[in-house]
């Protein structure tokens, strides 16, 4: 993993408000959604940068077969394109790499996770005309082309391999133990991929305590968005004491008491004796 660098205060203010103002768009556009989460991740990524980013999924569009047909031909198509010739999919090391949930970073190595390899697969299929869109299977997101009675399933972290429904039902029993519902199979929100792109970043810095920055804005930025678990307001309060802002890790703690304690008083009660720890943690 790189060095640190974030971008200065002045532009990741700027990133956030961007990043608020698309997500609350009537149509929230995925890809720049993704992109100014990236320059929030590595301060190299300008704006010259971002609009790099954005014409290459453009080039990609371009080169796909003029309306291929069907959904199998799509996902044909795209599986052609995108995992054979230029050489996109995923491995079990890019699970370590922060880089593999940046889309900017995606396109430039050609690897990633499943959801992001799987956002480049939208991407470029919806500038080409596909009916396209993701699936939020448990643990393992892939794309799916045509309407529910004709659907046809790609995964691009294994290069856009075409599924079976017998495929489908082994990836969810691999990740959850259960059977495959219909309702699994449904259209992914595109603020949905955003915040489990988020999660996947904040298990990924959980997992790193000295990467606390990492999760602190992955934290901040899930709370821009229109629908987040409330949560995450804890989640940021431990963040900020763990990283030394002790004053403003408990104010948090106390206004996330007060939401808890409409409805669970015992709870919301340690949680002020957190906060009475942070505070103390200043003596």
């Amino acid at each position: 993993m790189r060095p640190p660098n974030p971008p200065s205060p002045e532009r990741s203010a700027e990133l956030r408000r961007r990043f608020a103002e698309e997500a609350r768009g009537e149509r929230p556009d995925l890809s720049l959604l993704c992109l100014l989460l990236g320059a929030e991740a590595d301060g190299g990524l300008d704006e010259s940068g971002i609009d790099a980013a954005q014409m290459e999924l453009d080039r990609l569009a371009g080169l796909v077969p003029f309306r291929p047909g069907g959904p199998m031909s799509w996902a044909t198509a795209l599986h052609h394109l995108l995992g054979a010739r230029e050489g996109f999919r995923g491995s079990p090391a890019d699970y370590q790499r922060l880089e593999s949930s940046l889309l900017h970073e995606v396109l430039r190595r050609r690897r990633g996770l499943p959801i992001l390899l799987s956002v480049v697969w939208m991407e470029v299929a919806r500038r080409a005309g596909a009916p396209v869109y993701g699936v939020a299977l448990p643990g393992h997101f892939v794309v799916g082309f045509g309407p529910q009675e004709q659907q046809v399933l790609a995964d691009p972290f294994d290069g856009g391999r075409v599924l079976s429904g017998g495929d489908a039902e082994m990836l969810v029993a691999g990740a959850t133990g259960t059977p495959l519902h219909p309702s699994m199979l449904s259209p992914a929100d595109p603020l949905d991929v955003v915040l489990r792109i988020l999660n996947n970043i904040r298990a990924w810095a959980a997992a790193r305590p000295e990467r606390s920055d990492v999760g602190l804005w992955a934290v901040e930025l899930s709370l821009l968005l229109p629908s987040h678990p409330a949560r995450l307001r804890y989640e940021r309060a431990q963040l900020l004491v763990q990283r030394g802002d002790f004053l403003t890790g408990a104010a948090e703690l106390d206004a996330y008491a007060e939401v808890v304690a409409a409805v669970d008083e015992p709870a919301a009660e340690r949680v002020r004796r957190q906060a009475d720890s942070a505070r103390a943690m200043l003596n």
